[in-house]
């Protein structure tokens, strides 16, 4: 008996968009409160404000505007800027897909700076020991630096999936264990460069090295981090896999109810999400320096990579799309605020504020409704009749 087309509405989450967008507006709106308040000779013009407020309003229009007419020459202003905010951009997407990944099946993935660090450990090591032909070389040092952040974030999974262990707790201490291992391997014979008594590796061989184009800082490792995000929107929404995971996030017990394995879809979630983070510490570790050198290992290879990886999950919503943005954002945000501080005088730091607001504003959707009223509810937008049995 056939029946007539049903149709199938699906979500569109403009109360997210809007909200994220809000949040955005807000934290820089309280970035130049800031500056204004910050700023000695601004804020000595409110001294007489009601006798002349046109020189403390335009004083601090001047600063404002100066400040973020730098942040955004940095980021955007012109090929070489924006190269540079694709290379900040591409280790915080990789990590911060892995952090997501991580989300969508319940798990708190606070590892993904160990995960960067091992990935960075094994890419670096294969880059400067073997001596492989062109091409090979690399894509070798990239498996190395992927297979290094699977099995760090692998350990997590197998832990959690067989004793239980908090993912939290777990990821934290491993983070420190790395930390360790990478200051332990600086020291040996093996990865300490010959000739220096610093903790600091050989020069990663530039077969091994990322290519990128002449004139920026645009690299192989955002087209990686791209196809990352890609693979990842396949595996959550086109996998069994990706159900499983979707699954177990959104209910474990019930998941288990309907026959899917919860320890296995946790060993592999952190396998994959150990893999991206690792992916992170491979562009840390085989990626160009702003000087087009490559870059030996040292005990701040990764930076903040995995911790500023968290706040764009966070602000990305654990979702591919969201964190490609996310990413380019912040690495935006790194990259124009060096200019901000040359151009403006204005801290380096307020970046890192920057961030932090915007994260608190998204982490807090309630207060923003309440500063924004106009925000409404998410709306639904029907697509027509799809066929019974729903879409591919």
């Amino acid at each position: 008996m056939s029946r007539e087309p049903r149709e199938r509405r699906i979500v569109i989450p403009w109360s997210d968009v809007l909200t994220t967008f809000a949040s955005i507006v807000l934290a820089f709106i309280v970035g130049a409160l800031l500056m204004i308040f910050s700023d000695t000779e601004v804020r000595s013009k409110f001294a007489y404000f009601f006798a002349r407020p046109s020189d403390a309003l335009i004083a601090s229009w001047d600063k404002v505007s100066s400040a973020y007419a730098a942040l955004i020459k940095g980021a955007i202003g012109g090929y070489g800027p924006i190269t540079e905010t694709t290379a900040q951009a591409a280790p915080l997407i990789c990590a911060g897909l892995g952090v997501g990944l991580a989300f969508r099946a319940g798990l708190f993935n606070i590892g993904a700076q160990g995960q960067a660090i091992l990935g960075a450990i094994v890419a670096g090591y294969i880059g400067f020991t073997w001596h492989l032909p062109p091409g090979i070389h690399l894509l070798v040092a990239i498996l190395g630096g992927l297979f290094g952040g699977a099995f760090w974030g692998g350990i997590v999974g197998w832990l959690k999936a067989k004793t239980g262990a908090h993912e939290v707790i777990v990821t934290i201490m491993m983070n420190y264990i790395a930390v360790g291992l990478l200051a332990f391997l600086l020291t040996t014979p093996a990865f300490q460069r010959p000739g220096r008594p610093d903790p600091i590796s050989p020069i990663v061989d530039w077969n091994a090295t990322m290519p990128r184009l002449e004139g920026g800082q645009l690299h192989l490792g955002f087209v990686l981090a791209l196809v990352a995000a890609v693979a990842v929107w396949w595996i959550l929404d086109r996998s069994t896999t990706g159900f499983a995971i979707r699954a177990v996030g959104a209910n474990p017990s019930a998941a288990a109810t309907a026959g899917m394995s919860v320890a296995n879809t946790t060993m592999i979630t952190m396998l994959l999400a150990g893999a991206l983070a690792g992916l992170a510490g491979v562009q840390a570790a085989l990626g160009p320096s702003a000087s087009g050198l490559p870059v030996p290992l040292s005990l701040g290879i990764v930076g903040s990579i995995g911790f500023d990886a968290i706040t764009v999950a966070l602000l990305g919503q654990s979702k591919p799309l969201g964190i490609v943005l996310a990413g380019l954002l912040f690495g935006g945000l790194h990259a124009g605020g060096l200019a901000m501080q040359s151009i403006a005088q204005t801290p380096l730091t307020l970046t890192l504020v920057l961030q932090a607001l915007i994260v608190l504003f998204v982490a807090a959707p309630a207060l923003v409704t309440k500063i924004v009223p106009f925000l409404k509810p998410r709306k639904t937008r029907a697509l027509g009749p799809v066929p019974e049995g729903g879409l591919a």
